[in-house]
């Protein structure tokens, strides 16, 4: 089944030049069925890119959902325009009268700055709240983890010497969870961030839960025992070339940055990278929407 988008917003085109299952308002209102209602919390400078690959993944069900993209209103948007964001954004505050089956709230190249200094960091905690009670699960995704377990659970980021870079393998740490169904003992995450979680900062919370870690990440997944909240450190979004785009965006501005690793052939970054991490985000986001959204939702919870 499709994912509902706005008709103009360009990952339409995008994904439907791909063949990816997508269905406008007009059309969505002739279907008689109730929707999954899933708020995108995009806190991504690159925002076209970024709705795209989520709503990639997100399409992959046989499930019909709906979308509502969701800005912060007390932050200047240098990336994007003000008419673009008037056009496919809700402002943070109308959430407040909403209710979600699932929200994803994205990463932010923030991750350097203490979390009370981040812009939007009171407006984000308000959403974070709301959303214990007025979503049903919520996928929290690279800072975004970090931010939620900060707040949720008040634990702290770590900084690391060097960027954590590249594709890196992990293990699952228990066998029967349904967000891991299909997946295998060992699988791979993008990763691009400069701080990394305790694994004893976790554990001491039994309300917790650690579904993956790897041993260059750490801990990399972690979910709530309500199921209510899960916790990516990883970009499974991520498109074939995002990490040769970061790479070579920084060695054009002179910053200092490492090949990824275990990303281009024969570590040479002038040869075209492969995804070999797309089955594992495909199958991911749709065990999220099905175990933790789909089959656990009351049928009249996004009523208010």
């Amino acid at each position: 089944m499709p994912v509902k988008i706005h008709a103009d917003l360009p990952a339409c085109s995008t994904l439907e030049q791909e063949n990816v299952f997508v269905i406008t308002e007009n059309r969505a209102q002739t279907q008689d069925i109730r929707p999954l209602k899933v708020a995108i919390v995009n806190l991504m400078p690159t925002k076209e890119t970024t709705e795209t690959q989520l709503l990639r993944l997100l399409s992959n069900t046989p499930l019909q959902i709906e979308i509502s993209l969701i800005r912060m209103e007390n932050h200047n948007y240098k990336n994007t325009d003000q008419e673009y964001l008037d056009k496919f954004y809700l402002p943070s505050s109308q959430v407040f009268n909403k209710k979600f089956d699932g929200m994803i709230i994205t990463g932010a190249p923030v991750e350097q700055i203490p979390f009370e200094e981040v812009d939007y960091w009171k407006e984000l905690c308000q959403i974070m709240d709301y959303a214990k009670k007025n979503v049903f699960s919520t996928l929290y995704v690279c800072w975004g983890s970090f931010a939620g377990l900060y707040h949720h659970y008040n634990i702290p980021k770590y900084p690391i010497d060097k960027k954590l870079f590249g594709i890196f393998m992990n293990s699952r740490t228990t066998l029967n969870d349904p967000l891991l169904r299909g997946l295998d003992d060992t699988f791979p995450f993008p990763q691009s961030r400069h701080t990394t979680l305790m694994e004893d900062d976790i554990i001491r919370h039994p309300e917790l839960t650690i579904l993956a870690k790897s041993k260059e990440c750490g801990v990399t997944l972690v979910k709530s025992n309500d199921n209510r909240e899960i916790f990516m450190t990883g970009h499974l979004e991520y498109d074939t070339d995002t990490l040769a785009k970061e790479y070579w965006r920084d060695k054009d501005k002179g910053l200092p940055i490492d090949i990824p690793k275990n990303y281009f052939p024969n570590n040479n970054p002038s040869l075209m990278p492969s995804s070999y991490w797309r089955s594992t985000a495909h199958l991911l986001y749709s065990n999220w929407l099905n175990y933790y959204v789909y089959q656990e939702t009351p049928f009249n919870f996004t009523e208010k």
